[in-house]
């Protein structure tokens, strides 16, 4: 069994009176890629901001990569992380107007823009990872005359820069066409060889390549299932996760939902 890289015990996390998350334990090994899978408002948002310290849960124990909340400096704990949202279009402004080698290379310095010199070193190591995600066509081009496809791309070969220990993608296929998001699910197989560990957030369960070995399902702040991909994509949990009767099936490693009826609204 691996080493733990992320501890939650008994978390709970309440705004304004409302319990968001309830008694959270979830547990990451080592060698483990995981799928966090909930309706909207199903606590996904609230776990990932924990996850990544920019909240501090209510009650309960954290402890991500070594750090653990209370007796750690967190701001060293992002430097680990790698983060893509579809949220980073609100620094569009910025990125607007910079070529895709400047925004690689902005991934080494945690940073929206460029602001100091940057060294070969780095801009050789962007280079390499702009081939290795076939962005090649793009170079010396601005990010505003990208498809919303190569955007999302961009900005994973960026989060790679640092090398982080983990690598979280939140909704990262989120308003992209099917070959976009083909596209993108393609890029998991080169993360997990980059010895990097994956949290990937969706609610579309068929975003699941055979890469990620574990899932966590989310309902209204409560965990329905945590473990292997394939002990846990039970049409019971799903269900159950999503509210409906739900059918899955398996293709090419890849889970399907189908719904077993319609609504009567």
């Amino acid at each position: 069994m691996g080493n733990t890289l992320v501890s939650f015990q008994d978390v709970s996390w309440r705004r304004e009176g409302r319990k968001i998350l309830n008694q959270i334990d979830w547990e990451i090994k080592e060698g483990e890629h995981w799928a966090v899978l909930g309706l909207n408002g199903s606590g996904k948002t609230s776990l990932l901001n924990i996850l990544t310290a920019y909240q501090f849960p209510t009650t309960g124990k954290v402890n991500v990569l070594g750090f653990e909340f209370g007796n750690s400096y967190l701001p060293n704990l992002r430097n680990e992380l790698g983060i893509v949202s579809s949220s980073f279009e609100r620094f569009s402004e910025t990125l607007d107007f910079e070529t895709i080698e400047e925004i690689v290379v902005s991934g080494e310095f945690a940073t929206i823009g460029l602001y100091q010199e940057v060294p070969q070193a780095a801009w050789e190591k962007a280079d390499a990872l702009i081939s290795k995600f076939r962005l090649d066509y793009l170079k010396g081009k601005e990010y505003r005359h990208f498809s919303q496809g190569e955007k999302r791309r961009v900005l994973i070969a960026r989060a790679l820069m640092n090398d982080p220990k983990m690598l979280i993608l939140d909704e990262p296929c989120s308003g992209l066409d099917i070959l976009s998001r083909e596209e993108i699910l393609q890029l998991i197989k080169e993360i997990t060889q980059h010895q990097c560990h994956l949290i990937y957030v969706t609610h579309h369960i068929e975003e699941l390549t055979e890469e990620v070995t574990h899932v966590l399902l989310l309902r209204e702040g409560e965990i329905v299932g945590a473990g292997p991909k394939r002990d846990v994509l039970t049409e019971e949990r799903l269900s159950e996760t999503f509210k409906l009767d739900v059918n899955v099936h398996w293709e090419n490693g890849r889970p399907w939902l189908s719904v077993k009826k319609p609504l009567n609204i």
